[in-house]
């Protein structure tokens, strides 16, 4: 059992997040800024913090061993985030990523195909900034996890594939992951760790 801090509980990402991470026995700090849709539950901490308050935030994610940000990139820039949790002193940052990041077949990213919905655009790019400010890191044990290119409700399944920089698409031609199949594969990573200072992708 491990002591998670998830920013951005209270999301569609950080509320399987929040399940997965109970599912299997972990205590956990829900930070969000406004936790009220949590209600009492054994196992939670809930902390209501804007996010873009260093000091509030280092104090809610301090003692932990490992903090999960699924936090929005286009609000909340990666300092907001990375420096609280060095100062905290916790070792261990996982980051909910975007696909926009991801390549294609071509060795293009997925944000700069033609088509990419531009309502995106401001979220993947902020992503992949965050993603590059990770990648110049030296103190912490990072990890981001970049969904498939739909990022969608459902099923709990449990099967899904792992891959690295490259968008992930199934036979049929779809590229997707469900919130709750992703939370799997990123508690994995809490647990057996197998991507420090890596980007992973996972899909069907």
């Amino acid at each position: 059992m491990s002591k998670i801090a998830i920013i951005g509980a209270t999301g569609r990402a950080g509320s399987q997040l929040l399940e997965e991470a109970l599912r299997r026995g972990h205590s956990v700090t829900a930070i969000a800024r406004d936790t009220s849709t949590i209600g009492p539950r054994a196992g939670v901490v809930s902390k209501n913090v804007d996010v873009l308050d260093a000091a509030a935030l280092q104090a809610a994610v301090a003692g932990h061993e490992a903090v999960i940000s699924a936090a929005h990139f286009s609000t909340i820039p990666a300092s907001a985030v990375i420096e609280p949790v060095k100062k905290a002193g916790v070792k261990r940052l996982l980051v909910v990523g975007g696909a926009g990041s991801l390549l294609l077949p071509d060795g293009t990213r997925v944000i700069d195909s033609e088509g990419f919905p531009s309502e995106y655009k401001a979220e993947a790019s902020a992503g992949a900034e965050f993603l590059n400010t990770l990648r110049q890191e030296k103190d912490l044990d990072w990890t981001f996890l970049s969904p498939s290119a739909e990022f969608v409700e459902g099923e709990r399944t449990g099967t899904f594939r792992v891959g690295k920089d490259d968008l992930l698409v199934s036979a049929q031609g779809r590229s997707w992951i469900t919130f709750a199949d992703f939370a799997i594969a990123l508690l994995d990573e809490v647990q057996t760790p197998k991507h420090s200072r890596q980007r992973f992708t996972v899909g069907y």
